[in-house]
């Protein structure tokens, strides 16, 4: 077992009114890990939900902020000096707007695109660390964003919902080992095997299950 640790930040918001929303997709995430990787209980500690995992030889913090998010940046900090983590060892797993719903990829450092919780990490920690990028799709008009991303997602997306963090727990194990390309690609595979290579935003024309969410 290594002596270093990993940390792995799920972005959302708390509490049960916002557990299904698009914008909680990375809590959803770390859930999927911890429950595949057998982490330890989720304590309160460093302004958030923690647990402990042993993945692929690595030790992971999995971390769910309890700041909302637009201070998720407390939180990552907290535990990141804690345990002296540098930012190439954080991994963050949030909702992607420029992506198509379904979709995963990783990059390492850039911009926050707008997104509040990674705005305030980069803030607290530099810009630097990696992001599993999980793409929800975009609602086509700026102005409706807000609504978007803060309602549920739609009984129709939540079979890829279910898939797409199936995968990352699946193939978490690249990301313990620094192999971002092997995750993402295997997530892909995954995807594709399970028929969500091409989902539609619901809402959309040719979306199935059809109602806007």
């Amino acid at each position: 077992m290594s002596d270093r640790r990993i940390l792995f930040v799920g972005l959302g918001n708390p509490g049960g009114r916002y557990a299904m929303n698009r914008h909680n997709i990375g809590f959803m995430a770390a859930d999927a890990i911890a429950r595949a990787h057998g982490a330890g209980p989720w304590k309160t500690r460093f302004h958030g939900d923690c647990a402990d995992a042993a993945i692929a030889g690595e030790r992971i913090l999995l971390l769910k902020p309890q700041t909302f998010m637009n201070e998720s940046g407390v939180a990552v900090a907290a535990a990141a000096k804690f345990f002296k983590i540098p930012a190439k060892d954080v991994v963050v797993f949030h909702d992607e707007l420029d992506l198509a719903p379904a979709k995963l990829r990783v990059k390492q450092g850039g911009g926050d695109a707008g997104h509040n919780g990674l705005r305030s990490i980069s803030a607290h920690i530099g810009g630097t660390y990696r992001r599993a990028r999980m793409g929800i799709g975009h609602p086509g008009d700026k102005a409706l964003v807000h609504h978007y991303v803060l309602s549920d997602f739609a009984k129709a997306e939540e079979p890829w919902v279910k898939a797409l963090c199936g995968a990352c727990a699946e193939f978490a194990p690249w990301l313990a080992k620094g192999d971002d390309g092997r995750f993402q690609n295997d997530v892909a595979l995954a995807m594709q095997k399970a028929g969500f290579s091409d989902v539609k935003r619901v809402g959309q024309p040719g979306a199935s299950g059809a109602s806007t969410a």
